[in-house]
């Protein structure tokens, strides 16, 4: 589904991707792992569209989305593409239907479709009863499963997560990792996770360990 060949990024003299070759299978989940500044963040952003590489192609189903234009890019991004973050980035002044339903609204569905699909995910992560709060209302294991609806909400082919449970506690943080696991079983989402969390990282099909901006260690699949 999504292929990654011989990506190289540098932050003006440091060389922080420096060759990478990569490919994600539909309804796989991968865990992303290294030291700080090992350049994972830095790939899962390249992969995500969120930056761009140096050199290299980054080829979703046969197509070169490296080679898109900004506008084509971001409609592309929004379409098929989900994002996680370790702070739950939620806007302080929406409820979580409202923030849930954002992405939806940027994409120019109807605004009824989208209220009731935003409904339907934040009941399924058990959220039925904080529709109408604002992030201030809810706990972080709240905030964050709302940012996980947020991200399914224009269903896309693959979600991107960067230390997704790296601010919540230990239950939390399992509860989120049980989430991420039943979206790939029930629905057949796709998930890649940088993490520091060694749990989370063993649940994964695939986990790839990378150091100095290349990966040593897992099969990527190239």
């Amino acid at each position: 589904m999504l292929q990654v060949i011989n990506i190289h990024k540098k932050y003006g003299a440091l060389e922080v991707l420096k060759g990478i070759d990569l490919s994600i299978r539909s309804g796989e989940v991968v865990s992303i792992v290294g030291a700080s500044g090992a350049g994972k963040s830095t790939l899962l952003h390249i992969l995500g569209t969120l930056d761009t590489a140096d050199t290299g192609d980054v080829m979703f189903d046969d197509r070169n989305i490296a080679k898109l234009n900004a506008t084509d890019l971001a409609r592309f991004r929004n379409k098929h593409i989900g994002f996680i973050f370790q702070f739950h980035n939620l806007l302080p002044e929406f409820t979580a239907v409202e923030n849930v339903c954002l992405p939806g609204y940027l994409a120019g569905r109807p605004e009824k479709e989208v209220e009731e699909r935003a409904k339907e995910l934040l009941t399924m992560l058990n959220l039925s009863h904080r529709l109408h709060h604002k992030p201030s209302e809810m706990s972080g294991g709240e905030q964050q499963r709302t940012a996980v609806a947020r991200a399914l909400i224009n269903s896309p082919r693959i979600i991107f997560a960067d230390e997704p449970s790296g601010n919540l506690d230990s239950q939390n943080a399992q509860e989120l990792h049980q989430i991420f696991f039943k979206l790939r079983d029930e629905f057949n989402q796709t998930f890649v996770i940088v993490t520091h969390n060694l749990e989370l990282a063993e649940m994964a099909d695939r986990t790839l360990t990378m150091k100095d901006g290349l990966i040593v260690q897992g099969d990527s699949l190239v």
